[in-house]
């Protein structure tokens, strides 16, 4: 038989060509042939080594009907082809797969976006379909690309641009599932496919955004879209998947692009779409891998350093939201680093307003440089709440940590402060900086709890704060004392003290306490000293206002509430009368303001010390000094003086004692078990440190050693010395019974502090005087004692700084034995 016969006769066609032929109606409207479908699945099923050959052929077919057109045929096609995948799961529809996905990309690389919509459709029902061996050899570059631009797609036709973008975000997500559990695709993580897959969602999110703003013309008021069709909601879907399926090592490949793609579109000012972006990531990934998506903040930060003031602040709200949710679970090593970045931005910051204010007082553009300076502050702001909104939602003993290491940073005049230097910012920036880091200590404290005040103010932390207590700015010694409110007020009694008044019942407010532990006792025989010191040294301050005083009554509230027993209870009582005898003698010069003010807040004070001691003749000698106060000297109460425009007194007057508290009458209304009332008669005399030195006040020592100086320089020179000598004279030298008697009365008083005095305050007071010989002996060694000169260089001390200055030989001094 001749050999072109077989070609022509159609019985002699391999079998599954005719089974394919057969699904093909002469009309492609009827459809596919379902009788004719049935025998191509049951003859694949049976044969499973011919879907290899069924699948090339359809191939072959679908490829020719797309090139003609025939849309028809290419539906029946893939529709045939989806029952076979579906049917068949035996090895053998690996080779099947690839001519499915070879006519799955036919379709993709048409313009006609019925057809891209139907192969992406066929590949999320293959992505669907759970293989039993992993695939070594399939690749799904292209599928990447071209979803990726589909989820880009610009068709004029709203409604068309819709079905091809969601096509597009369908197929990502059939991608996203078919790879990421398979190891062998692991490729899918690569830089490469994340830069198309991640900025292609993110895209169809804002830009749904974009339109629902805007208000988009072609959808009529009321209709809302199906999910399934919305491509925002779609894509939030398919982002949400991806990054819960990414693993610890991909989770850096996965943030880039998102970062990325918001500085390509600039989406940090405003920053609305950036904070609902890492809302999602961090609420998708696993708590785990939380530190990595902050660590990429932050160093977005770092690159951006240099932006737009808004651009900054636009990043760091986003750290703000992304730190929030890390704080609920596991945030590992990055918690320091994170406050270690924000301080220095914060510094950069300063910096920055500092140079713009300087700027445009030399001249430059005024409304260009308050914009920039309101800027920065916005910039600053936002660190701030960072920094404390992380710090708050810590445990308490990490966030003990951060409130060591704020305060470590905040710069202190006289102390080495080696990440911000104070010297290139000025006396305005370090101020700046803290006003700024206190307060942020003040939202990192709120809410702390600690059984132990040891642990919550160790001196490393307290010996700081309460230097920054003692610098001549109001609003900074405010803030020192919200700090120690939050963290000794452990019963949250602060908001029933608010106000500096003469409260009439102190049970009425139903005051939380628990009684004192040992620990805390040790804490104040300890540090009490300090504290009382610095309330002191606080009163006295010329430029407080109504806030100092209420915080200074509420600190000495606190005190009273959680760390008095009965011993500090005499120490504050102490306190008080040194107050009042400080604002009577006025030795200070202080304002009468501020005189009355402290009268006030003795007044409050004890007010509410009688109460809660339960002490009735104690109560009554108070109550009956604030009746005369009432009506004869109400500007020494607190609802009076505090109250604007108050009339002050031109002085006041020591001996109108029933107005003020006498220390007899108290002693001897604590007299009996419990109390040792004799110590009220010992002055309290506030102790000298080093403290002082640290800060830009004057220091007692400093106040003695000026009055010496004076002293000698006023002195007349000694020719001026020689005074006329008389009978009066005479006398004087020879009567000594009035010096003895002094002598004597000064020997008693020492003898009685030394026997009586808590030994807390005699060691401060001996530690004090040897404090003031130290540093009078360092200041003659200094200037008695000289190095040799060396051509090496000498090093001089000046201003806490070294320094070398070289000598040469030939002007050196040399002994007389040494030269020859």
């Amino acid at each position: 038989m001749p050999a072109g016969v077989c070609g022509c006769c159609g019985p002699l066609r391999p079998r599954y060509k005719r089974l394919v032929d057969n699904i093909f109606p002469e009309d492609p409207k009827d459809g596919l042939s379902k009788s004719d479908m049935e025998k191509l699945t049951f003859y694949a099923v049976s044969a499973p080594e011919k879907l290899d050959r069924i699948g090339a052929y359809l191939a072959e077919r679908l490829s020719r009907d797309v090139v003609r057109h025939r849309y028809g045929n290419v539906v029946i096609a893939m529709e045939a082809l989806d029952q076979l995948l579906m049917a068949c799961h035996s090895q053998s529809i690996k080779p099947f797969v690839e001519s499915f996905l070879h006519m799955v990309a036919k379709l993709l690389e048409s313009r006609e976006p019925d057809l891209q919509v139907l192969g992406t459709n066929s590949f999320v029902k293959f992505a669907n379909i759970e293989e039993d061996t992993p695939s070594y050899h399939r690749r799904y570059d292209f599928f990447v690309s071209q979803f990726s631009a589909m989820c880009h797609s610009t068709h004029e036709d709203p409604e068309t641009r819709t079905r091809i973008r969601v096509a597009g975000i369908k197929g990502l997500q059939g991608v996203v599932r078919k790879t990421v559990n398979d190891e062998l695709q692991a490729i899918i993580w690569e830089p490469q496919h994340m830069d198309k897959l991640i900025p292609s969602m993110l895209f169809n999110m804002q830009d749904s955004d974009d339109l629902d703003r805007a208000g988009h013309p072609s959808t009529p008021s009321g209709a809302v879209q199906d999910g399934e069709e919305n491509p925002a909601a779609l894509a939030e879907s398919c982002f949400r998947e991806l990054l819960g399926r990414a693993a610890y090592g991909n989770m850096n490949n996965a943030v880039r692009p998102v970062l990325v793609h918001l500085d390509n579109h600039h989406l940090w000012d405003p920053n609305e779409f950036a904070v609902s972006c890492f809302r999602i990531i961090m609420y998708s990934i696993q708590a785990q891998h939380s530190h990595h998506v902050i660590q990429q903040v932050l160093n977005h930060l770092d690159t951006h350093n240099k932006n737009t003031p808004r651009v900054r602040a636009g990043i760091v709200q986003v750290l703000l939201e992304t730190v929030a949710i890390a704080a609920k679970g596991s945030v590992g090593p990055t918690v320091l680093e994170v406050f270690n970045t924000l301080l220095k931005h914060l510094r950069m910051s300063v910096d920055f307003e500092l140079g713009e204010s300087s700027r445009r007082n030399s001249g430059t553009s005024v409304s260009s440089g308050r914009g920039k300076e309101s800027e920065e502050r916005i910039v600053q702001n936002a660190i701030i709440q960072t920094i404390g909104f992380f710090g708050g939602n810590l445990p308490d003993y990490q966030r003990a940590e951060v409130m060591m290491f704020v305060m470590g940073k905040v710069p202190v005049y006289g102390t080495p402060c080696h990440t911000l230097d104070t010297v290139k910012i000025g006396h305005q920036g370090t101020k700046r900086i803290q006003t700024m880091l206190l307060s942020s200590l003040i939202m990192v404290t709120s809410g702390f709890k600690s059984k132990s005040m040891a642990a919550a103010l160790p001196p490393p932390f307290l010996d700081p704060l309460f230097s920054i207590s003692l610098m001549e700015d109001s609003e900074l010694r405010q803030l020192v004392l919200e700090i120690l409110h939050n963290i000794i007020d452990r019963h949250d009694n602060r908001a029933k003290l608010r106000g500096i008044r003469i409260i009439p019942n102190v049970a009425a407010l139903k005051i939380k306490r628990e009684k004192i532990s040992k620990q805390d006792v040790a804490f104040m025989k300890k540090h009490g000293q300090q504290l009382y010191r610095h309330i002191y040294l606080g009163c006295k301050e010329e430029d407080n206002v109504h806030k100092n005083f209420e915080l200074l009554f509420t600190t000495l509230a606190i005190l009273t509430i959680e760390l008095a027993n009965e011993e500090v209870v005499i120490d504050l009582i102490r306190l008080s009368i040194a107050l009042q005898d400080m604002a009577l003698t006025n030795e200070e010069n202080m304002p009468m303001f501020i005189r009355c003010g402290i009268m006030a807040l003795v007044a409050a004070y004890l007010n509410f010390l009688s109460q809660m001691i339960a002490n009735p003749p104690f109560c009554q000698h108070v109550s009956k000094v604030i009746e005369l106060r009432n009506m004869d000297a109400p500007y020494l109460l607190p609802e009076h003086i505090f109250r604007d425009k108050c009339p002050l007194p031109e002085s006041l007057n020591k001996e109108d004692r029933p107005l003020y508290f006498q220390t007899a009458d108290m002693a001897e209304c604590l007299a009996g078990p419990g109390y040792n009332a004799e110590r009220l008669s010992i002055p309290y005399v506030p102790q000298v440190t080093d403290e002082d030195r640290l800060t830009r006040r004057k220091s007692f020592v400093d106040t003695i050693s000026l009055q010496v100086d004076i002293m000698s320089n006023s002195l007349p020179d000694k020719s001026q010395l020689a005074e006329e000598i008389t009978f009066e004279t005479l006398k004087k030298a020879i009567d000594t019974t009035g010096l003895e008697e002094q002598e004597r009365e000064k020997r008693r008083q020492v003898m009685e502090k030394f026997q009586k005095a808590p030994f807390e305050e005699i060691a401060a007071h001996c530690e004090s005087k040897a404090n003031m010989l130290h540093d009078r002996l360092a200041q003659i060694f200094e200037l008695t004692i000289r190095p040799p000169p060396s051509p090496s260089g000498v090093v001089s001390i000046s201003s806490g700084h070294t320094q070398h200055q070289s000598v040469p030989v030939y002007e050196m001094k040399f002994p007389d034995l040494c030269v020859y």
